[in-house]
């Protein structure tokens, strides 16, 4: 059991090529697995942690409906924004710059099998981070993600998640709006839920910009300490 995680700052990213990077790390961790079902090893397989900043782009889940997308392909180009239907669960999100994207690709059989408790650690990675700059976020049933004002008039979303699991092995994760600019999530009905606004930290605490980097700090502090892990 492999409790150690590569942790790689991408920086600023095309989304294609960073998905194309998690499909080579994803597979090599499959392979792996594969190989040591197939001839009886216990070859130990490896845990990446991927954080990056994308340009302009629009992803839609396996599941998501299209007519969530506000925006016809040359809207999309003057916006200077990508789209793209993509192998995650959920609806459809918006990457940018100022939102800090986290990528856990883990062989869970290295912490636990269970898919739903990993959505929650995500989750709750995030609530605690966010606990630290004063910020009371929440769940939302039925609703993945992190939330402030969950229940009333004025809910609003500030971390998406979405997530696509193989033989216990996971690939994409989280987008926390950290200094996003807000207006790009006009353009769509974000993660197909109607009449819900969506926020950013900067905006929460009343600031022009917060530090990332402090911020990231933050997250891998929760992380490893749910995920009882290590980095490297």
């Amino acid at each position: 059991m492999n409790k150690t995680i590569e942790l790689q700052d991408l920086g600023t990213k095309d989304f294609k090529e960073t998905w194309d990077y998690q499909e080579q790390l994803f597979k090599g961790i499959l392979d792996t697995k594969i190989r040591n079902r197939r001839e009886n090893l216990s070859l130990p397989t490896d845990n990446y942690f991927l954080f990056v900043e994308h340009p302009h782009v629009y992803t839609l889940g396996k599941s998501g409906d299209m007519s969530n997308l506000l925006l016809s392909e040359t809207q999309l180009t003057q916006k200077g924004a990508t789209f793209y239907k993509i192998n995650r669960g959920g609806d459809i999100t918006y990457h940018g710059p100022g939102q800090i994207v986290g990528y856990p690709i883990l062989d869970l059989d290295n912490f636990f099998t269970d898919i739903h408790k990993y959505l929650r650690f995500l989750e709750e990675m995030i609530i605690l981070t966010l606990a630290e700059y004063g910020l009371k976020t929440e769940r939302s049933p039925g609703e993945t993600g992190v939330w402030l004002d969950v229940g009333t008039p004025f809910a609003r979303k500030i971390c998406a998640m979405g997530v696509r699991a193989s033989r216990w092995v996971t690939m994409h994760g989280f987008a926390l709006n950290v200094n996003a600019d807000l207006g790009y999530f006009d353009n769509i009905i974000p993660c197909g839920i109607k009449g819900k606004a969506v926020t950013s930290l900067n905006v929460e605490l009343g600031l022009e910009k917060v530090d990332e980097a402090e911020v990231k700090e933050k997250l891998l502090n929760h992380f490893k300490a749910l995920f009882e892990a290590d980095f490297c």
